[in-house]
């Protein structure tokens, strides 16, 4: 199992020096990966009809392809995943071209993952429609597919038209790997057949089991091979006392189908990017993790 860090989104700031000791300190502690949240806009819940959202726009969020490209040249070794790209509020070849630029820019290191999303304020102020956003998508991952392993492509589906046009430079990895959030039936469906994985927010246990066993039979159903599929876990670390830590790592590691994990720091009260840090180094330390 493939253990990496969540990047504290809303708490890390904007000091350029700072995301970089960050990310250099995760690498060199020994995490596989970084994984990112996604928002484009945040809403003012003081606007007409309130909002409920667990974000506003107090909540500074860093573009992801942006963020990757800062950090392709901090690292080495470090994946980079989102988790999750809001796919369906964004032009296809603009995201296929931004990812491609990271993948080659990181040397093959990205890792994408999408949903369809839940802020309808980011699809309207982004142009997009949040109603057909479930379809959208579907046509999006074939899209992005053919545009990082074709020089050119032409495609006329419901939503697409590309007219004889390609990628340039294509990504390292041909494919790109495509992970998706999202817990709903019709989205376990959809990613059983077309994903390369699941990022999920169930705890370790046999609930979380449960869900791993029920896609892992959708992924059959699908005529795919479970075993080719991997499923993202999260150790919330503010849901869970410091002398229980050992207990829930091994729970996940106890668990069929978890192929990775991603250690989340947020939400403890700590104060700066290097606190994250230390925090994190002092769970390898418990963990006895090298």
């Amino acid at each position: 199992m493939k253990i990496g860090v969540v990047l504290p989104q809303t708490e890390i700031g904007n000091d350029p020096g700072a995301i970089k000791a960050y990310a250099e300190a995760v690498e060199g502690m020994g995490f596989t990966h970084a994984l990112v949240f996604d928002h484009v806009l945040g809403a003012n819940p003081e606007r007409p009809g309130g909002w409920k959202g667990p974000y506003t726009y107090r909540h500074a969020f860093h573009e992801p392809f942006v963020l990757f490209g800062f950090l392709a040249a901090a690292t080495r070794r470090l994946e980079l995943v989102t988790g999750i790209l809001i796919l369906p509020q964004r032009q296809t070849a603009l995201v296929a071209k931004q990812a491609a630029a990271v993948d080659v820019l990181s040397g093959g290191r990205l890792r994408l993952g999408v949903g369809v999303g839940w802020n309808a304020v980011e699809f309207e102020a982004l142009g997009e429609n949040f109603h057909t956003r479930g379809r959208r998508v579907e046509e999006q991952v074939e899209v992005m597919r053919a545009l990082w392993t074709r020089e050119l492509v032409t495609y006329k589906g419901a939503f697409h038209q590309i007219p004889d046009a390609g990628l340039n430079p294509l990504p390292v990895q041909r494919p790109i790997p495509i992970w998706m959030g999202g817990e709903s039936e019709p989205v376990q469906k959809r990613m059983a057949r077309l994903a390369d994985g699941w990022m999920p927010h169930f705890r370790a246990g046999d609930a979380g089991q449960a869900a791993v066993d029920r896609i892992h039979r959708l992924i059959r159903d699908a005529g795919r091979d479970p075993a080719t599929f991997g499923i993202e876990g999260r150790m919330t670390l503010s849901q869970i006392p410091q002398v229980d830590w050992a207990k829930e790592l091994e729970a996940w590691r106890a668990m069929r189908g978890i192929s990775h994990l991603c250690v989340h720091t947020a939400g403890m009260g700590l104060g700066s990017p290097d606190e994250h840090v230390k925090t994190l180094r002092r769970f390898r330390e418990t963990m006895g993790l090298r």
